[in-house]
């Protein structure tokens, strides 16, 4: 493709740049536009990859078919299915009427699948099917419907990396990667970022009918060193807000300086953080429930050790052996025997190490000196075997339960008090079946 050609194509879709790496993708997108193949779109969040969706778009003959544009990380879990496929009325609670999902609307014409990462498994199998086969069933339905759209699809994370953590279908992954478009992050395009800062300044100052801000010499070395982890949007947002508080509008560097956010972390190129399962990844709230429990077996298991020691007047030296370590953090004698006791008065506040005697050669030890009172001793046998069923499970559902009833079952609060996302707590939901038990 001629250099005209793809200058031709910026004009038309208001792209910005002369970055080679920019250039290149706008070429490859313009060669499969006419195409029906299946286009993954990769890049950093903020870098521009929807633009390239519209470019294939309109370069196909689809052009004067329908477009939509779908977040998929922005769809609920228990949704996405009715609002990708469509569903029946009646097929679950609140379908009130049937509806038509977006591969029956769009039909004929292009589908922007953003974010194809945060999409379900089972969603991730039904999508496979649409691609392989044009095929796709309502939700609710056995009726097997045909469409004719084209999938253009999206994501700022690395999905071979998804893939091999068992949270992406690897068919999937290299049925959408027919076409791999790379759309570069801002601070690889070098110029390109003071030709789009000048860009949004003066589409504000036409707006607002303000004079655009100009930058001095030191100020555009500042800017193109900066890295603009947020790309091409964080950019915009920089320029509209010194355009707007800047009363001066000739800008230098240290001016400059007070808008751009100091840099943390390490300087590798930002993305999207992994989000591992549940079962694979503690939350540290998790840990710490992890913890609270293992210490209170802990606990259960002396108290069971105790118990038996009083109770019967006499203990195994290998079980005492075996526990050794439940000792470790009582007494810095040795874990074969109790620490001294410092009790008045005749009354044993503990176990006295006078009491924990080893006989001769039977490897069993023997209670010297018991107390009268023994009978008084509570067996707790039954309270260790009931806290040996809690489980993070347990006490994670019984917050959920908790937050929903607080919240009069608004999700939506609920998992902001939870501090979770709602897909995650629509899942939680569907796993522990607290629907069946509201």
């Amino acid at each position: 493709m001629s250099p005209s050609e793809i200058q031709s194509i910026k004009q038309r879709f208001g792209i910005i740049g002369n970055s080679p790496l920019l250039n290149h993708a706008i070429e490859v997108a313009a060669q499969v536009a006419p195409t029906d193949m299946t286009v993954l779109i990769t890049g950093e969040s903020g870098s521009g990859k929807e633009s390239f969706s519209k470019i294939i778009h309109n370069l196909s003959h689809r052009k004067h078919g329908q477009f939509i544009a779908i977040n998929c990380g922005a769809i609920p879990e228990g949704t996405i299915d009715s609002e990708l496929f469509g569903h029946e009325k009646g097929s679950f609670t609140g379908a009130i009427d049937a509806r038509k999902g977006y591969f029956e609307v769009t039909n004929g014409g292009t589908i922007f699948l953003d974010e194809i990462a945060e999409m379900p498994l089972g969603t991730q199998a039904r999508l496979l099917r649409v691609l392989e086969s044009g095929e796709f069933i309502r939700v609710g339905s056995s009726k097997i419907q045909k469409t004719d759209v084209r999938v253009v699809a999206a994501t700022n994370v690395n999905l071979l990396d998804a893939v091999d953590k068992g949270r992406f279908r690897e068919d999937l992954y290299y049925r959408l990667s027919t076409i791999p478009i790379f759309v570069p992050p801002l601070r690889e395009r070098g110029s390109d970022v003071e030709l789009l800062f000048r860009k949004f300044t003066s589409d504000f100052s036409e707006k607002n009918r303000v004079k655009p801000v100009s930058l001095t010499e030191d100020a555009k070395e500042l800017l193109l060193r900066y890295r603009f982890p947020g790309n091409i949007r964080q950019l915009k947002n920089l320029a509209e807000q010194i355009s707007l508080l800047e009363i001066n509008r000739e800008i230098d560097a240290e001016r400059l300086a007070k808008y751009l956010p100091q840099e943390t972390g390490s300087r590798v190129p930002a993305r999207l953080k992994d989000i591992d399962n549940s079962e694979q990844v503690f939350s540290e709230r998790d840990l710490l429930y992890k913890v609270l429990f293992d210490m209170k077996k802990d606990m259960n298991d002396l108290k069971k050790l105790v118990y038996q020691v009083i109770k019967e007047e006499k203990i195994n030296h290998d079980a005492l052996h075996e526990n050794q370590e439940l000792f470790r953090g009582i007494t810095h004698e040795e874990p074969e025997v109790f620490g001294p006791s410092h009790n008045t008065g005749g009354q044993r506040s503990g176990v006295h190490p006078k009491l924990l005697t080893p006989s001769k050669g039977n490897g069993v030890i023997e209670l010297d000196d018991y107390p009268d009172n023994k009978d008084d001793v509570v067996d707790i046998a039954h309270e260790t075997e009931e806290d040996d069923s809690l489980s993070l499970e347990k006490k994670e559902k019984e917050m959920i339960l908790k937050a929903l009833r607080k919240h009069n079952n608004k999700r939506k609060y609920a998992a902001q008090d939870l501090r979770i996302s709602e897909r995650t707590l629509y899942r939680k939901i569907k796993q522990y079946k607290i629907d069946e038990q509201s």
